[in-house]
């Protein structure tokens, strides 16, 4: 990390901040969400009443005694913010701590029917089933007539823009789409050296993908892994996905197969996509994580060991979307200018982050560019999910 003393880490404490309108509007709008989505009993709609009191005007409040993962949590900071306000200790360590209970609340990690059943499954599944999806699907037939290197920016480009409106940033975007959405911008561009780590034909080492969120965006990533399997970009990858839901559309495994089945039903080149990866599940060049850590509170500066040494050995460590980012660089308060590579200095090996901006982190960026983003009209360009870039340090 930088040898100068590191900025403070985001807070949602600051009334009209970005992280404060998260959990004082995003969040309550989740409860809703979930409320709505199963014919839960009286006792599980008066523990997401609770819920609601809690995380807007109470305390953070411990986990129960039984709780599987209470110890893990302990290890995570909860001993040390337990009681405190939900707006007064690491945003970052709030939101995460938030999904943590409303499984909790649900049922999901309990012994009973409602165990292991995703509260966010009906919105991940409307959007993977939506006309918009076929479409998309469709048009990749578009893209078989044109050189591999055309169809692998395509397809990169695809992967990098499919988080644009993710559901959880949709509940609280005031009609249900990126604000000032207009024509994509890339604030920052390393593909040229994502390519040189990843060069076609070569066929060996591995790739690991930590994947962002389901439905929609999963899609194009499959997409991305089976052009870079076919051409020989990469012998071998690991796809890092959740160990339970987590930020509304986070992808979990069962996430990946629902995907997965979707393209292999799909007609043209979806499908071939489709038969390509099942294929490489079966003979293991696909390979499926589910790492604890994926869904923690901290940055991956703090990373467990096994998790360092599986990156440290990969050809390429890829982050995806806005969450994966803030986790990566750290959720600071860096500016802008701070070199991508040297907030990411301590990660084990190369490392690549494909992300569309939708909070205040971001780092790489030259002056040039930051000066003209903040004398823009849009002046939400950190947050509107209407700019992204693709940062690489190997």
């Amino acid at each position: 990390m930088p040898d100068s003393p590191l900025p403070p880490v985001l807070r949602a404490d600051e009334p009209g901040s970005f992280p404060h309108a998260v959990l004082a509007e995003r969040h309550p709008a989740i409860i809703r969400q979930v409320r709505d989505s199963f014919p839960y009993g009286p006792d599980v709609r008066a523990g997401l009443d609770a819920l609601l009191d809690q995380c807007t005007d109470g305390a953070i409040a411990p986990l129960p005694e039984h709780a599987p993962d209470r110890d893990r949590w302990l290890t995570w900071g909860l001993g040390t913010y337990t009681g405190r306000s939900w707006f007064d200790v690491p945003w970052l360590w709030s939101e995460s701590y938030f999904y943590r209970l409303l499984l909790q609340t649900v049922g999901y990690l309990d012994e009973g029917p409602w165990r292991g059943i995703d509260p966010f499954r009906p919105a991940k599944r409307a959007e993977l089933d939506a006309p918009e999806t076929d479409e998309e699907l469709a048009a990749l037939d578009s893209l078989t007539g044109r050189a591999p290197e055309e169809q692998a920016t395509a397809l990169l480009h695809g992967s990098l823009w499919g988080n644009r409106a993710d559901l959880g940033f949709r509940l609280s975007a005031p009609d249900g789409s990126p604000s000032g959405a207009g024509a994509p911008a890339l604030v920052a561009d390393d593909s040229a050296e994502l390519w040189a780590l990843l060069p076609p034909g070569r066929a060996a080492g591995t790739l690991c993908l930590v994947a962002d969120n389901a439905g929609r965006e999963l899609v194009p990533d499959l997409l991305l892994i089976s052009h870079l399997l076919a051409h020989g970009h990469i012998a071998r990858v690991v796809l890092h996905v959740k160990p339970h839901p987590y930020y509304v559309s986070d992808a979990t495994t069962a996430d990946v197969l629902d995907a997965l089945r979707r393209l292999t039903a799909a007609p043209g080149a979806a499908g071939t996509h489709g038969r390509r990866l099942w294929d490489a599940m079966t003979e293991g060049r696909l390979v499926v994580r589910a790492h604890p850590f994926s869904a923690g509170p901290l940055a991956y500066a703090e990373m467990p060991g096994d998790l360092r040494a599986e990156f440290g050995a990969a050809t390429l460590t890829v982050f995806k979307g806005d969450l994966n980012y803030r986790r990566l660089v750290g959720d600071r308060s860096w500016p802008a200018t701070v070199p991508f590579a040297e907030v990411t200095a301590y990660f084990p090996g190369p490392v690549a982050a494909l992300r569309t901006l939708k909070s205040d982190v971001v780092t790489g960026l030259d002056a040039a560019t930051r000066d003209a983003l903040d004398a823009g009209e849009n002046r939400r360009w950190r947050t509107s999910g209407t700019h992204a870039l693709i940062q690489v340090s190997g």
